[in-house]
C-alpha cells in the first residue's frame, strides 16, 4: 500500500462529525493528449482524479474562508451543513505509474487524509462508505466480479461514471441472483461528468434513480458533482444522449474553436492572439445563452442586413454545419449506447 495521509479529518465546514471514506475505483490517470479514448470515455481515470482535486480543492477553500472570518473577529458564525461529506479519501489504482500520477496530481492538497491502494480494490471498497466507479466501460465485469467485492459494497452507494453502462447491468454483474436480498445490496446511482471536471468547469448529467434515493444520498451526490461544475438531473433514459452531449460535446466544440482560429489565421491573424479570441467568443456566447438569451436571437441581433455576419452564417448553412454537428450528437449516442457491451466505434469492434 502507497499512501499520503497528513489531515485533522475536517469535514468542509470545519466541524467534527463521523467520517465518511469515499473511494475512487479506478483513478489511474489516462494520457490527457489522447483524443480517441477522451471522446466518449471521457478520459475517465483522469476524471476520477478531476472529482478529487475538485472536492479537496473545494474543502480547502472552504476552510480558508472560515479561517478568515475566524480571524477577522467577526460575530457571524459559518452556518453548519447538516449534510455528512467526506472527510477521508481512497484512489484504487491498477498500475505502479498511476500512484505517482496521482500523487502529483493530489501534491497541493497533501494536508488531506488520501490513501492510494495498488491493486486493491477490495480493500479500498471495504473502507469506504460511497464508491465512484471509473474504470473503462468494457472493464466493469473484470472489476465488479471478484471475489469479495458484493460483500465490500454491501449497504453502500455506488456511483458510475461509466459511459454506456446502465445501472441494470451494474446490478446484473453484482447480483445474478435476482432473489438476493434487497437490503444486502449496494445502490447504484449512475452519472456522466465530462473532461471539463479538470478545471471544476464540468457538465455532469444525473441520472434520477427509480425509487428515488434517500435525502442523505441525494444531497451527497449533488455535492459530490457541484465540486466540479454544474449538476443536471435527467431521467436514466436520456444517459446515452447526456454522454453524447455533455461528455463528448468538448471535443466537438474545440474543433469548432479550432476552425474558426484557422479561419482568423488564414487572413493574417496571429494564431495566439486567434485563439484567445476564439475561446472568448465561444465563452462569452454560451454566458449569454446561459443568462436567458435564445440562440436564434443572438444570431438575429448580429445579424445586419447585407453584413458580414449573414454572410458567414449562409455559408455554414450551405455547407450543412448545423446537421452535421447534430447528427456527430446522433452518432456519439448510438456508440455510447453500446460501450458497456464491450463494442467500440462505428464498426462494432469488440474488446
Amino acid at each position: 500500500m502507497l499512501s499520503h495521509i497528513l489531515a485533522n479529518g475536517l469535514v468542509p465546514n470545519g466541524s467534527h462529525k463521523t467520517d465518511m471514506t469515499l473511494t475512487i475505483l479506478g483513478c489511474g490517470t489516462a494520457s490527457l493528449t489522447n483524443p480517441l479514448e477522451t471522446l466518449l470515455t471521457a478520459d475517465i481515470g483522469t476524471l476520477g482524479v478531476a472529482i478529487l482535486s475538485g472536492i479537496l480543492a473545494s474543502i480547502s477553500e472552504t476552510q480558508i474562508h472560515a479561517q478568515y472570518i475566524s480571524d477577522s473577529g467577526t460575530d457571524s458564525p459559518v452556518p453548519e451543513s447538516l449534510l455528512r461529506t467526506p472527510s477521508k479519501f481512497v484512489a484504487c489504482v491498477k498500475r505502479p505509474q498511476s500512484v505517482n500520477r496521482v500523487q502529483d496530481a493530489l501534491a497541493s492538497y497533501s494536508q488531506f487524509p488520501v490513501t492510494i491502494f495498488l491493486n486493491d480494490n477490495i480493500k479500498g471498497v471495504q473502507q469506504a462508505d460511497v464508491v465512484i466507479l471509473c474504470c473503462k466501460p468494457y472493464m466493469v465485469k473484470d472489476i465488479l466480479d471478484v471475489p469479495g467485492m458484493r460483500e465490500a459494497l454491501r449497504g453502500k452507494l455506488l456511483i458510475s461514471i461509466l459511459a454506456g453502462v446502465p445501472t441494470e447491468q451494474i446490478e446484473d454483474i453484482l447480483y445474478p441472483d435476482i432473489d438476493f436480498p434487497r437490503e444486502e445490496r449496494c445502490t447504484v446511482v449512475r452519472a456522466m461528468p465530462n473532461t471539463a471536471a479538470i478545471i471544476r468547469e464540468s457538465t455532469t448529467v444525473v441520472g434520477i434513480s427509480q425509487p428515488p434515493l434517500p435525502v442523505e444520498w441525494d444531497e451527497l451526490v449533488t455535492w459530490i458533482f457541484t465540486r466540479i461544475g454544474r449538476v443536471v438531473r435527467l431521467p436514466l433514459s436520456q444517459m446515452d444522449v447526456s454522454t453524447a452531449l455533455a461528455g463528448s460535446g468538448p471535443a466537438f466544440m474545440a474543433l469548432v474553436l479550432e476552425a474558426i482560429t484557422d479561419g482568423a489565421v488564414a487572413m493574417g491573424m496571429p494564431r495566439a492572439d486567434a485563439q484567445i479570441m476564439a475561446c472568448q467568443v465561444m465563452r462569452g456566447t454560451a454566458s449569454m445563452v446561459l443568462n436567458g438569451d435564445h440562440p436564434a436571437l443572438i444570431r438575429e441581433k448580429v445579424s445586419t442586413p447585407g453584413g458580414c455576419t449573414i454572410g458567414g452564417l449562409l455559408v455554414l448553412e450551405e455547407a450543412g454545419v448545423r446537421g452535421s454537428l447534430a447528427r456527430s450528437i446522433r452518432e456519439a449516442t448510438v456508440v455510447a449506447s453500446q460501450l458497456g457491451k464491450g463494442v467500440q466505434g462505428v464498426n462494432g469492434t469488440r474488446h
